[in-house]
Parts: C-alpha cells; sequence; structure tokens
C-alpha cells in the first residue's frame, strides 16, 4: 500500500481550507499548526498587502497562508527538488502571479530577493527557519543563517522572524536587528527581531 502523502490545509483567509501537499519528512519538517497560528494571530492585520520571504520553504506552507492572508507578494526560496515540485503545486492553487520562487541555494538567492525589493524600494517580512542544525551535513546552519541576517539591509525589512529549535539561544542584536520577542512551543521557538 503506497503511503499517503502529507499534507496540510490553509488555516484561514481567501484559500481557507485548500489541501497543501508536504515534501517527505526527510527532506523538510513542517512548521507546527501551532506556531503557525500563533504567528499569524500576532501578524495578522500588518500582513495585509505586505511582502513576505519564506527564506527556507519547504511546502511553501507560510507564504501561502501569508497569501491567503492579504499579502500581496510572495517570495519562495528552496533548494531540494522535491521539495520545489511541491511547493509549484501548492503555489499552483492559489494566485501563481503573486508568488515568485528563487530555485537554489537560499544563501546565495538572497541577494537576488533583496535587489528585487530594492529595485521596488519595499520592504517584506522574512520567515527564515532554517533545517535543524542535528540534520546531518547542518551544522553549521544556525551561524550561516545569523550571518545571512545581520547582512540584509534594515531598508527592505518590515521585520524577521526567525523559527529556531528551543534550545538554541539567539543573540539579542544581529546586525541592524534586535530582539523584540520570543515565544515558545515545546522544542520550536519563534523569535522576532526588528531594527533597532
Amino acid at each position: 500500500m503506497k503511503n499517503k502523502p502529507l499534507s496540510k490545509k490553509i488555516i484561514s483567509g481567501k484559500y481557507k481550507g485548500k489541501t497543501l501537499l508536504l515534501p517527505s519528512k526527510t527532506t523538510t519538517r513542517s512548521s507546527k499548526s501551532i506556531v503557525l497560528e500563533s504567528f499569524f494571530n500576532t501578524l495578522q492585520f500588518d500582513i495585509i498587502d505586505a511582502n513576505f520571504v519564506e527564506v527556507f520553504s519547504g511546502s511553501g506552507s507560510i507564504g501561502l497562508e501569508a497569501l491567503s492572508r492579504g499579502a500581496k507578494k510572495i517570495y519562495f526560496m528552496e533548494k531540494d527538488r522535491d521539495a520545489l515540485k511541491t511547493l509549484k503545486s501548492n503555489i499552483s492553487q492559489t494566485d501563481p502571479d503573486a508568488c515568485e520562487v528563487f530555485a537554489g541555494d537560499s544563501f546565495q538567492n538572497i541577494n537576488a530577493v533583496v535587489s528585487k525589493l530594492q529595485k521596488l524600494k519595499e520592504d517584506a517580512y522574512f520567515y527564515v527557519d532554517p533545517p535543524f542544525s542535528i540534520r546531518e551535513g547542518m551544522e553549521d546552519i544556525y551561524d550561516k543563517t545569523l550571518a545571512l541576517i545581520s547582512q540584509l539591509p534594515k531598508e527592505n525589512v518590515k521585520m524577521l522572524i526567525v523559527e529556531h529549535m528551543t534550545g538554541l539561544e539567539l543573540p539579542d542584536t544581529l546586525g541592524h536587528y534586535s530582539v523584540k520577542k520570543s515565544k515558545k512551543f515545546g522544542n520550536t521557538t519563534l523569535t522576532y527581531y526588528e531594527a533597532s
């Protein structure tokens, strides 16, 4: 018997109830619903007509939830081939014109996303959910991620949200940004940074 593909539904907004496929558990992990709900409750009105960047997109469930709730443009970044296929299939159920996918290494593609925002003279919410560092080959992922964040130009960043392992202490300041708040959900924590 073939395993039923993993899926989750969009929680709220224009595309509420649409089923999103999830890539295989081995390559990505899906953000827990409770984390998503808390995040979108925090930003529910701010996200309307905003740009949203999902740095390690996986299935795109966070960016597509943002789109469903009124964000105007979503930039997705994903390296894994299976995840990309799933991501594109999920986008096709919503509004592909409002989505742009950057395939390949997020650490390289971030520059392309930032220069797009710079050309448009706009800012965005950056949701950063790197693969947990306990995965093989990912030992330095957090160091690289924190370096990436600290280099982002503050003119183009409305807010940075980092989803990370609860045991990991993130610095109070990263480049131009300082911690606004942090919220724990079991072994996952969301830390919000804003330009100081």
